[in-house]
């Protein structure tokens, strides 16, 4: 299928489906005439691609998971591992927010944000 075609089945951009074919994340064969003809299963793949993202992974981890997904033998299996250990990335960035925001509250009215905040005590 033609990139104008794949785009509106995968509801993005064609500049979208470029720039991920640009970075690897498709491949569409190229035609005599210089169009790019994309096989119909790239449709479910940008949709993959999509919800990822909106569970908070880049678009390196995507195409880096997408490959060990595609081969696992037990898909469930592998995605659940991979959104255990996402859960532990935002965790512990929970926790260094939790961190940042209670030194950003002791400075609140304390005169330059930039001196040390003092020792509680």
């Amino acid at each position: 299928m033609r990139i104008g075609e794949l785009a509106a089945r995968a509801g993005m951009t064609k500049d979208t489906i470029r720039f991920y074919e640009k970075i690897g994340l498709v491949t569409g064969e190229r035609l005599a005439n210089g169009y790019r003809d994309f096989p119909p299963e790239t449709v479910a793949w940008l949709q993959y691609v999509r919800t990822a993202q909106a569970l908070g992974f880049s678009l390196a981890e995507i195409a880096e998971h997408g490959e060990e997904l595609r081969e696992a033998e037990d898909t469930a299996e592998a995605l659940s591992a991979l959104f255990e250990e996402k859960i532990r990335v935002v965790d512990a960035r929970m926790t260094q927010l939790a961190a940042l925001r209670a030194e950003l509250e002791a400075r609140v009215g304390t005169g330059c944000p930039l001196r040390a905040a003092e020792p509680a005590g």
